[in-house]
């Protein structure tokens, strides 16, 4: 059975990658701490678009999905799920906001993530919601052309209890000592989460909801306001073979965390790196004698991107404009020639026809 030793595996991580990423996210988590004190008024937008994006992203690596309308309706709590999607849409919306709001008073213990993962199907009638799985699993692949394989076969549900509780005590008893930097201890126990596979499904929506969890617990709350769930989402091939490259001997205690770990502190570099663009996209000093529109901000951030947008990305780089601000304006640059439209429906994107040459 596997063991756990995140002193011992956390010093042997690091290495000159590691170690420059950890010092990046360092001085990013600076950066943000700053300039939230600089711009509060920057927060609240960023939260209520990476609420959306989190909920939307998570749910749909999974399969899980409904339309932009009524997703924005779930998570604002105003309309209730109509059918099983959306269920647990509003599940993982539930869970995410007391994350948000409690994470200083919820602290990383078996019973807690039974309970977390007991409000991620709350609204469904399934009986394993909050209990440890019952029959043995497996994580499958698809190749391209459909056939499936195994991955990884993760330990019994007999194992599964005792698993948990000593990856949960080694990981409180490392973060105590405080000799191995958090966010290694994040990384290591997310993906050991991950291989335990614990419950008969959602694994993977609370693998997610828990790295977002012990961030927080660790002063790194950039998932509130930039969707880290939506980067992984955006790099979804690149996760898998992360995963598949730690899993290697994982039961034989022969694994090698690296490929995960360096993984995910970048997805977190990426995600500081968005909030400082969001941030400057805001804070940039508007001349008095040359107003900047808003009209003009969002054909700005369309003539600068090298790839096409959608509505949820242009607000997101611009979270202090409405919607239907950033819609009318789409209308009068598709009108005006000055944009182009491609595909329809949720994978609606604008690209500029004017774009800067640089």
């Amino acid at each position: 059975m596997h063991t756990f030793d995140y002193e011992k595996s956390g010093h042997e991580l690091l290495t000159p990658k590691t170690v420059n990423l950890l010092n990046a996210v360092h001085e990013a988590k600076g950066r943000q701490n700053v300039q939230l004190q600089i711009s509060p008024d920057l927060a609240e937008p960023l939260v209520s678009v990476a609420r959306i994006q989190s909920t939307d992203a998570s749910n749909r690596i999974e399969g899980i999905s409904t339309t932009n309308k009524r997703l924005a309706g779930i998570v604002s709590e105003k309309v209730a799920p109509r059918n099983r999607d959306e269920e647990e849409i509003a599940g993982y919306r539930d869970v995410l906001k007391t994350i948000h709001e409690n994470y200083a008073y919820i602290p990383l213990k078996p019973n807690v993530i039974l309970q977390l993962h007991r409000d991620l199907f709350r609204h469904t009638p399934l009986a394993f919601a909050g209990h440890w799985k019952d029959t043995d699993n497996m994580i499958v692949e698809s190749d391209g052309t459909g056939h499936a394989r195994v991955r990884f076969t993760p330990p019994s549900a007999l194992q599964t209890p005792e698993l948990m509780a000593a990856a949960c005590s080694d990981y409180n008893k490392a973060n105590d000592a405080g000799d191995i930097d958090s966010l290694l201890l994040t990384c290591m126990f997310v993906f050991d989460f991950t291989c335990i596979h614990p419950f008969n499904d959602g694994n993977g929506r609370m693998s997610r909801l828990l790295t977002l969890l012990l961030l927080y617990r660790s002063g790194y709350e950039i998932g509130k306001y930039i969707s880290i769930e939506h980067l992984i989402e955006q790099s979804k091939a690149t996760y898998y073979e992360a995963l598949a490259a730690s899993t290697a001997g994982w039961n034989e205690n022969t694994n090698d965390y690296a490929p995960f770990v360096n993984y995910l502190l970048s997805t977190i570099l990426v995600a500081y790196r968005e909030f400082d663009e969001r941030a400057a996209a805001v804070s940039t000093p508007i001349s008095l004698y040359h107003p900047t529109t808003k009209k003009q901000r969002i054909a700005d951030v369309l003539n600068q991107s090298l790839s096409p947008l959608s509505k949820a990305d242009i607000q997101q780089t611009l979270p202090d404009i409405s919607t239907s601000t950033i819609e009318r304006t789409l209308k009068t640059l598709l009108n005006a020639g000055q944009i182009q439209k491609l595909g329809a429906g949720r994978s609606t994107r604008y690209v500029s026809l004017h774009r800067e040459k640089k």
